[in-house]
């Protein structure tokens, strides 16, 4: 089946602000998107398990920054 749309086009993360701005047709987007097949099936499925040390918060990568010797500047672009 040919693709009558840009992939960046129906990428559903962003398909709703094209069709705000009027680059993409709600109808033709929803007719697409149901023309796809179900592939539910043939999903497999990913199990992951993170530690409290995976999930870094923002806190974190400042003082990694200020570590290495490098300084992240504040809202008027100083450095602290």
């Amino acid at each position: 089946m040919a693709d009558p749309f840009e992939n960046k086009l129906v990428d559903k993360r962003v398909a709703q602000r094209y069709v705000r701005k009027g680059v993409l047709d709600e109808k033709d987007y929803d007719r697409y998107m149901k023309s796809l097949p179900d592939l539910a099936d043939q999903a497999i499925a990913v199990e992951a398990a993170f530690e409290a040390d995976d999930l870094d918060d923002d806190d974190d990568d400042a003082l990694d920054d200020e570590e290495d010797g490098e300084e992240e500047a504040g809202p008027g672009g100083e450095t602290a």
